[in-house]
Protein backbone atom coordinates (compact mmCIF):
# COMPACT_ATOMS: atom_id res chain seq x y z
CA UNK A 1 0.00 0.00 0.00
CA UNK A 2 1.15 3.69 -1.11
CA UNK A 3 0.94 5.70 2.12
CA UNK A 4 -1.11 8.97 1.23
CA UNK A 5 0.44 12.30 1.81
CA UNK A 6 -0.20 13.91 4.70
CA UNK A 7 -2.79 17.30 3.76
CA UNK A 8 -1.63 20.07 6.54
CA UNK A 9 -3.89 22.64 8.13
CA UNK A 10 -2.16 25.10 6.27
CA UNK A 11 -1.82 24.10 3.09
CA UNK A 12 -6.16 23.58 3.34
CA UNK A 13 -6.19 27.45 4.64
CA UNK A 14 -4.12 28.19 1.32
CA UNK A 15 -6.67 26.49 -0.97
CA UNK A 16 -9.59 27.81 0.04
CA UNK A 17 -8.06 31.09 0.47
CA UNK A 18 -7.23 30.83 -2.72
CA UNK A 19 -10.58 29.98 -4.08
CA UNK A 20 -12.31 32.35 -2.27
CA UNK A 21 -9.97 34.66 -3.60
CA UNK A 22 -10.17 33.23 -6.98
CA UNK A 23 -14.68 33.71 -6.72
CA UNK A 24 -13.95 36.88 -5.47
CA UNK A 25 -11.87 38.18 -7.96
CA UNK A 26 -13.97 37.29 -10.87
CA UNK A 27 -17.48 38.64 -9.18
CA UNK A 28 -15.77 41.77 -8.95
CA UNK A 29 -14.81 41.21 -12.56
CA UNK A 30 -18.24 40.93 -13.69
CA UNK A 31 -19.45 44.02 -11.15
CA UNK A 32 -17.01 46.19 -12.81
CA UNK A 33 -17.59 44.86 -16.50
CA UNK A 34 -21.80 45.71 -15.59
CA UNK A 35 -20.76 48.90 -13.52
CA UNK A 36 -19.01 50.23 -17.05
CA UNK A 37 -21.99 48.82 -18.98
CA UNK A 38 -24.04 51.20 -16.79
CA UNK A 39 -21.99 54.28 -17.06
CA UNK A 40 -22.24 53.96 -20.88
CA UNK A 41 -26.01 53.77 -20.74
CA UNK A 42 -26.20 56.81 -18.21
CA UNK A 43 -24.19 58.61 -20.49
CA UNK A 44 -26.51 57.73 -23.43
CA UNK A 45 -29.18 58.74 -21.68
CA UNK A 46 -27.70 61.97 -20.16
CA UNK A 47 -27.31 62.95 -23.77
CA UNK A 48 -30.86 61.74 -25.00
CA UNK A 49 -32.19 64.07 -22.05
CA UNK A 50 -29.63 67.31 -22.88
CA UNK A 51 -31.14 66.34 -26.60
CA UNK A 52 -34.81 66.31 -25.66
CA UNK A 53 -34.24 69.31 -23.15
CA UNK A 54 -32.60 71.75 -26.65
CA UNK A 55 -35.63 70.17 -28.42
CA UNK A 56 -38.00 71.41 -25.81
CA UNK A 57 -36.26 75.22 -25.43
CA UNK A 58 -36.19 75.77 -29.34
CA UNK A 59 -39.89 74.75 -29.36
CA UNK A 60 -41.13 76.76 -26.38
CA UNK A 61 -38.99 79.58 -28.22
CA UNK A 62 -40.77 79.20 -31.00
CA UNK A 63 -43.90 79.07 -29.93
CA UNK A 64 -42.63 82.37 -27.66
CA UNK A 65 -42.24 83.83 -31.45
CA UNK A 66 -45.11 82.55 -32.83
CA UNK A 67 -47.23 84.42 -30.17
CA UNK A 68 -45.31 87.43 -30.51
CA UNK A 69 -45.67 87.66 -34.27
CA UNK A 70 -49.67 86.63 -33.53
CA UNK A 71 -50.09 89.44 -30.75
CA UNK A 72 -48.46 92.06 -33.85
CA UNK A 73 -50.54 91.41 -36.15
CA UNK A 74 -53.55 91.23 -34.26
CA UNK A 75 -52.27 94.97 -33.33
CA UNK A 76 -51.47 95.54 -37.18
CA UNK A 77 -54.96 94.58 -38.28
CA UNK A 78 -57.29 95.94 -35.72
CA UNK A 79 -57.56 99.36 -38.04
CA UNK A 80 -59.07 96.91 -40.76
CA UNK A 81 -61.26 95.35 -38.41
CA UNK A 82 -62.67 98.15 -37.35
CA UNK A 83 -62.82 99.70 -40.86
CA UNK A 84 -64.74 96.55 -42.01
CA UNK A 85 -66.99 96.56 -38.87
CA UNK A 86 -67.85 100.28 -39.62
CA UNK A 87 -68.68 99.04 -43.30
CA UNK A 88 -70.63 95.99 -42.15
CA UNK A 89 -72.73 98.45 -39.66
CA UNK A 90 -73.30 100.18 -42.98
CA UNK A 91 -74.93 97.51 -44.84
CA UNK A 92 -76.40 96.15 -41.83
CA UNK A 93 -78.77 99.42 -41.57
CA UNK A 94 -79.35 99.71 -45.40
CA UNK A 95 -80.38 95.65 -45.06
CA UNK A 96 -82.79 97.17 -42.30
CA UNK A 97 -83.92 99.34 -44.36
CA UNK A 98 -85.09 97.29 -47.51
CA UNK A 99 -86.69 94.46 -45.05
CA UNK A 100 -88.42 97.12 -43.71
CA UNK A 101 -90.01 98.56 -46.67
CA UNK A 102 -92.89 96.91 -47.95
CA UNK A 103 -92.95 95.24 -51.33
CA UNK A 104 -93.66 97.99 -54.22
CA UNK A 105 -95.62 95.46 -56.27
CA UNK A 106 -98.17 93.51 -53.62
CA UNK A 107 -97.85 89.58 -54.34
CA UNK A 108 -95.66 89.58 -56.88
CA UNK A 109 -92.50 88.85 -55.52
CA UNK A 110 -90.21 88.55 -58.40
CA UNK A 111 -92.06 92.59 -59.74
CA UNK A 112 -91.26 93.96 -56.41
CA UNK A 113 -87.15 92.18 -56.54
CA UNK A 114 -86.92 93.87 -60.21
CA UNK A 115 -88.47 97.45 -58.99
CA UNK A 116 -86.13 96.87 -56.32
CA UNK A 117 -83.04 96.56 -58.15
CA UNK A 118 -84.22 99.28 -60.95
CA UNK A 119 -84.30 101.75 -58.43
CA UNK A 120 -81.09 100.70 -57.05
CA UNK A 121 -79.56 100.92 -60.49
CA UNK A 122 -80.96 104.41 -60.86
CA UNK A 123 -79.39 105.60 -58.09
CA UNK A 124 -75.78 104.13 -58.94
CA UNK A 125 -76.25 106.18 -62.35
CA UNK A 126 -76.39 109.34 -60.54
CA UNK A 127 -73.11 111.32 -60.55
Amino acid sequence: MIPLPTISPILIALAISVAANAALGWAYLGQRDDTTEARAALRDMEGQRDGVRQAASECSDSVDDLRELADKRTRDAAPARAAAASTAQVYNQRADVILSTPAPVLGDACASAQARVDSWLQGRAKP
